[in-house]
């Protein structure tokens, strides 16, 4: 009897990129609980010098007289988190190719909801924080977790429609698009021209690699990891090298899926007309055909569809769940909780992941929707899209990234924008799965 883990069985069904998408990031949204729950026990325990002293200790990598040298923290942040990113710049890019986000009449939606739902939380922030040193942070509340959010949407199963799951996942892309120009742009502090302008070149480089028609991995991996370093010494988040990368890999397949077909059809009568061995083993020309077959799949396949499948599971067993670790974990002060959250920084995080968020994506859904700009997804009720927003202020492990950019060196403020983005996200998540958990199916007329 074979045994399934939670999901799988359903998931055996199907294969399209969005459904093997959704569910990777169900998967990811659990560890990532689990991880967090984890940092948190951690943090507050007797191990909690330990916990810190193991993020602080010092990692060097030495070529000859070069040297880098970081803190594991640092390494995680900067370095594993580059390969997070990349394969939010896959599926960004595969979203617009021939995704949710490639019909403009589809995805006007889901596009102008992004908008709202980080535009609102930066403003009810700024509104907040205005001439305080926690100003800076108003990029923090603009970000969805989207593991998180869909995993909420898949445990209420056909509760929901699917067009409202893929609703979520092209706002949350864009919602991803729009974290990733909002660090590259406002999160930037100096920047070193020399660095910056050999990263330009590396990725020239690589789209050079792409018009060449280069479909192996290698020669992208080599000069994706020069463009990282330069983008380190940039002065830019070494993270960003991550997402540009990506849209440097190629997007098409080498054969076309007729070629396929007919060459595939050919080798398997050619395999055919072997006799079977009384021992079933393989003749060596089928054993050649085999193996053409199987480099004509992959030929079949693109460079960046396989990148984004493969790295699926390490980014949600290894980067994702190192991050929770290294930065989910804080020293909580229940008895002083109270005073915490009502600091300005945690009350602007807490009023734009809550507040912000419903009224920016429902409030800018529901005013597209009567202006006749976009439809309502199919199946779902204008009630289900408000639920939807709130599963949109979970904001964590973005919202974390950018507290430790915007804040970097300020513990105190680092410390109030985590509980703030913490308790935001628990609100959030808890609301918006009751609220779908109870709220009607049926569209709005």
């Amino acid at each position: 009897m074979q045994l399934y883990a939670p999901w799988e069985k359903a998931f055996k069904k199907v294969a399209t990129p969005l459904e093997h998408f959704i569910h990777a990031q169900t998967t990811t949204g659990i560890i990532l609980m689990g991880m967090t729950t984890l940092a948190l026990i951690l943090a507050n325990s007797p191990l909690t010098k330990d916990y810190a002293d193991f993020f602080h200790t010092t990692v060097e990598l030495n070529i000859g007289s070069w040297n880098l040298s970081h803190n594991i923290h640092h390494w995680i942040n900067d370095g594993l988190m580059a390969i997070f990113f990349f394969m939010i710049g896959l599926e960004i890019k595969r979203n617009i190719l021939v995704g949710e986000l490639s019909n403009i009449k589809v995805a006007m939606l889901p596009i102008l909801s992004a908008i709202g739902g980080m535009a609102m939380p930066a403003i009810i922030y700024l509104a907040i924080n205005r001439g305080t040193e926690g100003v800076v942070g108003w990029g923090i509340p603009m970000a969805t977790d989207i593991a998180f959010a869909i995993s909420a949407l898949v445990l209420l199963g056909n509760r929901v429609s699917p067009s409202l799951i893929t609703f979520l996942v092209a706002l949350a892309i864009v919602d991803d698009l729009g974290a990733v120009v909002v660090i590259a742009v406002f999160y930037t502090e100096q920047i070193h021209l020399l660095p910056l302008a050999l990263a330009s070149v590396s990725f020239l480089l690589m789209v050079s690699l792409n018009r060449f028609g280069i479909h192996m991995i290698l020669p992208y991996f080599i000069v994706g990891l020069f463009m990282w370093f330069f983008m380190l010494e940039s002065g830019v988040h070494a993270t960003i090298a991550g997402v540009i990368a990506a849209m440097a890999i190629p997007s098409r397949p080498k054969i076309t899926p007729h070629d396929f077909t007919n060459h595939t059809k050919n080798l398997l009568d050619e395999y055919d007309n072997y006799p079977i061995a009384t021992d079933f083993s393989l003749h060596e020309k089928q054993k050649a055909i085999l193996i053409n077959i199987k480099d004509r799949i992959d030929a079949i396949g693109s460079p960046a569809a396989r990148l984004e499948h493969e790295l699926h599971l390490p980014v949600s067993l290894i980067v994702i769940p190192l991050f929770a670790l290294a930065n989910a974990g804080i020293s909580i002060d229940f008895s002083a909780i109270g005073t915490t959250i009502v600091q300005n920084v945690s009350l602007g995080i807490i009023s734009g992941l809550i507040l912000g968020k419903v009224l920016g994506i429902a409030g800018v859904a529901w005013l597209a929707i009567k202006l006749g700009i976009a439809k309502l997804p199919e199946g779902s009720s204008m009630s289900q899209i408000f639920g939807v927003a709130f599963l949109g202020g979970i904001g964590f492990t973005m919202s974390i990234f950018v507290a430790d950019l915007a804040f970097l060196g300020n513990e105190a403020l680092i410390f109030q924008a985590k509980i703030g983005i913490l308790l935001a996200s628990l609100i959030s998540g808890l609301f918006g799965y009751l609220w779908l958990r109870f709220s009607k199916q049926e569209p709005l007329s």
